[in-house]
């Protein structure tokens, strides 16, 4: 009886040590964490970050440390050959208009757009506080024109899994010289609320009414509501879905502020403020990405929403998960990467290397 009960202890210990130490990339947070989750602990885990991140937010007033982050300016080469399908003129200004303000006075440089990265215009940063309160918290916008660019979704070890792909768990070495920009994907599949679709293969069944990221054969992409704005046609390569949608018709949608709603995530709600992520579609369907730390789903929605989406939802969140980077140079020596906010925890290398999340890759077009 006490060698059954040694045993008992043995083998969940050393299946939590393994995945612990495990290198996969991932922090042993939160390689700790999902080991929890896949193990019917999930409860647990959700109980301790909420407790966590309930007596760490934000503090009210202040002022960001060494004010809004300046980036090196894009790196100037030969025009690409856009498609005739989206047109780019000589000299034509590329980055949106400044984004209007939170905080009642705006610092220098505020919401101001900045060109990064390899080509001249094809992504901008801007960097904002995400409300009046909170204004010590500085988050990053990134607006990538895919008039130039083309997306493709990549495949965690992990999430989605399933064995080999195509678009693999890292940047392949064949496109360093055309990446552009790579950012994070959603939620674990079984916690998303939705489906997970690309190269034929439904590793999710998708859901109708679902947030949805869609990319289509052609590399261009769209965000909505399944079965509203897009649907499975030969054409559409891939679906990432994760809840419900943040701004719909240029609109914040309802409920985003409801206290303890669940809508977009079990784990901290809609008013924890913690790393949070999410990604939208201007007007002319070129993406808008917003990540960085102090947002609850509200203000990740306003951000979203007033840098110029007309729809948008909610990627994944949590400090281990939200990164966005550009990149310049074109070999494995030479490649380098750059974060969108220098606080990012995992390393501008991050998708160089195998990871066991999804995340969206943009390319200059052929």
């Amino acid at each position: 009886m006490v060698g059954s009960f040694l045993v008992a202890l043995f083998v969940p210990a050393w299946s939590f040590a393994h995945a612990v130490m495990v290198s996969n990339g991932d922090p042993v947070s939160a390689n700790a964490t999902e080991w929890a989750r896949g193990h019917s602990l999930g409860w647990l885990v959700d109980r301790v970050e909420h407790l966590w991140y309930s007596h760490h937010q934000p503090p009210n007033g202040g002022a960001p440390k060494g004010g809004i982050a300046r980036v090196a300016p894009s790196v100037t080469r030969p025009a690409a050959v856009h498609s005739p399908a989206r047109p780019v003129a000589v000299g034509e200004r590329r980055c949106p208009p400044t984004i209007p303000a939170f905080a009642s006075s705006m610092l220098a440089g505020e919401g101001a757009w900045q060109t990064v990265g390899r080509s001249t215009g094809a992504v901008c940063f801007a960097y904002l506080r995400p409300d009046a309160v909170h204004t010590s918290v500085l988050v990053g916008v990134a607006w990538m024109d895919m008039r130039v660019l083309t997306a493709t979704l990549h495949n965690g070890t992990s999430v989605p899994g399933g064995g080999a792909w195509r678009a693999g768990s890292l940047i392949s070495p064949a496109d360093y010289g055309r990446v552009v920009a790579t950012f994070n994907g959603g939620f674990r599949l079984d916690a998303s609320r939705g489906g997970y679709f690309t190269e034929g293969r439904t590793m999710r069944p998708l859901v109708n009414g679902g947030a949805s990221l869609v990319i289509y054969a052609d590399g261009h992409v769209d965000v909505g509501v399944w079965g509203r704005d897009d649907a499975l046609t030969p054409n559409v390569a891939s679906v990432r879905q994760n809840l419900d949608l943040l701004v719909d018709d240029r609109k914040l949608v309802a409920g985003l502020s409801d206290l303890n709603s669940h809508q977009w995530g079990a784990t901290l709600g809609n008013r924890i403020y913690t790393w949070r992520s999410g990604v939208g579609i201007d007007a002319q369907h070129n993406l808008i990405y917003v990540g960085g730390p102090g947002l609850n789903v509200a203000t990740l929605a306003a951000v979203l929403q007033h840098a110029g989406c007309v729809r948008a939802m909610e990627l994944d969140i949590n400090p281990s998960w939200v990164s966005l980077m550009t990149y310049t140079g074109t070999s494995p020596t030479a490649v380098t990467a750059t974060k969108l906010l220098s606080n990012m925890q995992r390393p501008a290398e991050r998708y160089l290397h195998s990871n066991t999340r999804d995340f969206i890759e943009l390319d200059t077009r052929h």
